[in-house]
């Protein structure tokens, strides 16, 4: 079973300011900021359901599918936000954070057919209301739309997502065949990570300035901040896994560990002289999938191991280089958005 992708879900850590206005569950503190990305995500919202239609009423019905089914939009967001930096929101950013999300879901569709799923944001998965076949039809329906509005944008914006598609697909394929003899599992699944999730987030984050007609060096900057960030998140998520207590974060504490997928904390672990070593290896953690009782021993044996802090280390280094990458943005609300988002990030996993 392939590794599903993070949702990057947001919300407070802590009871929210009533100062802050929350949009797509980020806290931000600058009213104008707030309204001119609530408005940006609405005409998102708009060309996504109109983008879609199809004169064939069930290509319709089942490419909505996940486009009702909710999510917080995290790309087109921070597309959004992106724009701000400089110019604002254009209708280009608009096309170009909509051709981001319709890429994300398409990747979804595609997902939960390789995973066999049968949830997707608490409703049924395509392929478990339909069939794969038809998951995989819409995926690709998604794909073609994403690229035709892309098109728009003009070459150089088609080269970006094609090169993006190519990422995705890569650590798709990495993911699928594991780590080769001789390869640092560590250094191949952070790989996985950046290609998979830190991949798109970038090109999100690259069209946002990029078509907001910031200069070169922003829109590089925001390329940046976007791997960053999205590696970042999902290695959050991993440590949320492990060291959360039951129910504090909405996700079921080992989750990872029952579907046998190898998070970051478990390979730090493995790869360590620690006295719970033997033990982890034992109950084939990270290779196999666990019975309750196993991920109940498996738990305490990581949280007391050196795997969760060097996992914590890797992800305050991450938040070190996306802090870097903002310090180079302009000042202003939408840099300080962004700071907010990347402290969330962090933050969660206290």
């Amino acid at each position: 079973m392939g590794r599903r992708p993070v949702l990057l879900r947001l919300g407070n850590v802590s009871a929210p300011d009533p100062a802050l206005t929350q949009v797509a569950g980020l806290p931000i503190a600058d009213p104008d900021l707030a309204a001119a990305v609530s408005d940006g995500l609405d005409r998102v919202e708009e060309l996504l359901r109109r983008e879609v239609h199809s004169d064939y009423r069930f290509v319709t019905d089942t490419s909505l599918h996940l486009i009702e089914a909710g999510g917080k939009r995290f790309r087109p967001l921070l597309t959004l936000l992106a724009a701000q930096l400089a110019g604002g929101t254009s209708e280009d950013v608009v096309v170009a954070a909509t051709s981001v999300e319709l890429v994300h879901l398409a990747t979804l569709y595609h997902d939960d057919v390789m995973d066999e799923a049968v949830m997707r944001r608490g409703a049924d998965s395509a392929n478990a209301r339909w069939d794969n076949s038809i998951a995989i039809l819409t995926g690709d329906y998604l794909f073609a739309h994403a690229s035709r509005l892309v098109s728009q944008l003009g070459p150089e914006a088609v080269r970006i997502i094609a090169e993006t598609f190519a990422e995705l697909v890569t650590g798709q394929m990495r993911e699928t065949r594991g780590a080769r003899d001789g390869e640092d599992p560590i250094d191949h699944y952070l790989a996985v990570v950046a290609e998979k999730t830190g991949s798109l987030i970038a090109t999100s984050g690259r069209f946002g300035a990029m078509f907001a007609g910031a200069p070169d060096e922003h829109v590089t900057a925001m390329r940046r901040f976007g791997e960053i960030i999205g590696t970042a998140f999902q290695v959050s998520d991993d440590i949320i896994d492990i060291a959360s207590p039951s129910g504090d974060s909405g996700k079921t504490p080992g989750t990872d560990l029952r579907e046998g997928v190898a998070t970051l904390p478990v390979l730090y672990a493995l790869a360590g002289d620690g006295p719970e070593v033997p033990r982890l290896r034992e109950l084939g953690v990270g290779t196999r999938e666990l019975g309750d009782p196993e991920v109940g021993e498996a738990l305490e044996l990581l949280r007391g191991s050196r795997g969760l802090d060097e996992a914590r280390a890797a992800l305050d280094a991450r938040a070190d280089a996306a802090r870097a990458e903002l310090a180079t943005l302009p000042d202003g609300p939408a840099r300080r958005a962004l700071e907010a988002l990347l402290d969330y990030t962090i933050a969660r996993t206290g």
